[in-house]
């Protein structure tokens, strides 16, 4: 199937203008696109500086990168100068056609461009327009230069994403690209519905920062109501819990107790003879390292694969720490279909939203400029 061929879905007959590069504005569109929408990815004449990234694998007969393909999927690119008049004109032909105008640059480029919120109703009225920044558009920060680790530093996130010693690590998951994105998705499929009932379009701020402060409400409550800020090895989501937390094998490698429902301590004390640590199991977290002492010193007598025998009867909410390879190779990845082969043997991560009854196929991966204005 060509990068232009329109795929039927929930979002058919939807087309979105997106000016958008790297993590969250490409998530955002890629959702829209892998349910039928007409996403229409304006590029700078260089190109998404995605396309450059490393590994590269065939897709559609063609090489590209991992990254840009499994977020710009499905999208048409139309590559535009938007310094220039002809590229200004082409962009105002492409949103008298859109539903949805999505731009993820530093707070106040669109307007010095001409297309902030004003300018684009004022071609398209009930347009649903999406400004996706670091820290909104405006307010103190608002200017301020700063990607997912930044972010999550100045939301307090990274504080309680430490080691053993206490120091913040650079964290595994850009948890606000990543929330930006959901949010920024969620906000427009709401303006989208209300526009079915009022015909009116909508003009939404979507800030990374705002995104991901709402994820620490189960973590950071203390210092939601004005008390101290939670330190991990005394909150059970963090480190301070013995049925949640890492474990150390015999080989070297890693395994997790993650749920900590009295039922589980029951279960595993029981079967390792130590039912006399189950108070400790209920204890305030911070308080119970003797259970994870004992906890520690048990699963560094067995191998990995030893553990995950040992536990393939026992119903407690145990999970080996897989690598990215060992978790894309396991069974249940297979089993509800979540890698899919491109035509090539390129590989996508299929969407997370799929409904029933309805198969999916992902789109082509489109080249710089290659759709028509």
């Amino acid at each position: 199937m060509s990068a232009t061929a329109r795929r039927m879905g929930k979002l058919t007959g939807i087309k979105v203008v997106a000016l958008t590069q790297f993590l969250p504005g490409p998530l955002m569109s890629v959702m829209i696109a892998d349910q039928g929408a007409d996403v229409i990815k304006v590029e700078p004449p260089a190109g998404d500086a995605a396309r450059t990234q490393a590994p590269f694998a065939n897709y559609g007969g063609e090489e590209h990168s991992v990254w840009f393909a499994n977020l710009n999927r499905g999208k048409r690119s139309v590559a535009l100068d938007l310094k220039s008049e002809d590229g200004k004109a082409a962009l105002r032909d492409l949103i008298a056609e859109a539903d949805v105008f999505v731009e993820g640059f530093r707070p106040g480029v669109m307007k010095r461009l001409g297309f902030d919120y004003e300018a684009v109703r004022a071609i398209k009225p009930n347009i649903v327009y999406c400004s996706i920044s670091a820290f909104g558009q405006e307010g103190e920060l608002a200017h301020h230069p700063a990607h997912d680790m930044a972010v999550q530093a100045l939301a307090g996130f990274l504080s309680v994403n430490d080691g053993p010693d206490g120091a913040p690590v650079v964290p595994g998951v850009a948890s606000s690209d990543m929330a930006a994105g959901l949010t920024a998705l969620s906000a427009v499929l709401m303006a989208l519905l209300g526009r079915e009932r009022t015909g009116e379009g909508a003009y939404i701020d979507t800030a990374m920062f705002d995104s991901l402060l709402p994820w620490c409400a189960h973590t950071a409550g203390s210092a939601i109501i004005g008390g101290a800020s939670p330190m991990s090895a005394r909150q059970r989501s963090l480190g301070g819990a013995g049925f949640y937390q890492v474990y150390e094998t015999a080989d070297g490698q890693h395994v997790v107790l993650g749920g900590r429902e009295l039922k589980f301590a029951q279960n595993l004390l029981t079967a390792l003879g130590r039912t006399d640590l189950l108070a400790l199991a209920e204890a305030q977290a911070g308080e119970q390292g003797e259970l994870i002492l004992f906890l520690r010193e048990t699963f560094a007598t067995k191998s990995r694969a030893e553990w995950v025998e040992w536990f393939s009867d026992k119903d407690v909410a145990f999970s080996p720490v897989l690598d990215f390879r060992e978790a894309l190779d396991e069974p249940h990845v297979a089993e509800r279909g979540l890698w899919v082969e491109a035509e090539g043997g390129g590989k996508h991560i299929a969407p997370a939203i799929r409904f029933a009854g309805e198969d999916w196929t992902p789109g082509a991966v489109p080249h710089l400029g290659e759709s028509e204005t």
